[in-house]
């Protein structure tokens, strides 16, 4: 199944995203279709950045309530796929990537991907244990005793 989902991340994509590339450019002109690239990316970026901040001020309003951040951690990294997506130059990346990055069809994503991981996701939390009494003594372990220094003592080179 890895080696699947590699040969068609790295061989199949790049491949469909070069025959649209030229189907575009052969339909409006290369120099439309840059233009259209580089505008998209600009474009993409400045959504991704839009999404991260809201993102972010999610992030910190759940923190601070004391609820855990679950949804705005997946929604932070579906926009920093997204934003990378936007910036790869190619209309199907573009395509997944405004998905990623708009609110409303990333939570249909956020949605699948819980769904689809949910079992992974489960996350068990315990209390630390209290020590039953006093712990066996290590090699390491040494006898002493501390006294108390006074601060102006260490500037005039007393002990």
């Amino acid at each position: 199944m890895l080696r699947l989902l590699l040969v068609l991340l790295f061989i199949v994509v790049p491949i469909a995203e070069l025959a649209i590339l030229i189907q575009v450019g052969q339909l409006i002109g290369i120099w439309w279709t840059i233009a259209l690239l580089v505008a998209d990316a600009v474009l993409g970026s400045m959504l991704a950045r839009a999404q991260g901040r809201a993102v972010w001020r999610r992030f910190n309003e759940a923190l601070q309530s004391g609820r855990p951040p679950a949804r705005e951690t997946i929604d932070g990294a579906l926009v920093l796929f997204g934003g990378a997506l936007l910036l790869t130059p190619g209309f199907l990346s573009d395509i997944l990537g405004i998905v990623l990055l708009l609110p409303p069809t990333r939570a249909i994503v956020r949605g699948i991907l819980v769904r689809r991981f949910a079992a992974r996701m489960v996350a068990t939390v315990t209390a630390p244990r209290a020590p039953r009494g006093p712990r066996p003594r290590q090699a390491y372990d040494v006898e002493g005793s501390a006294v108390d220094v006074e601060p102006d003592g260490l500037d005039r080179g007393r002990p």
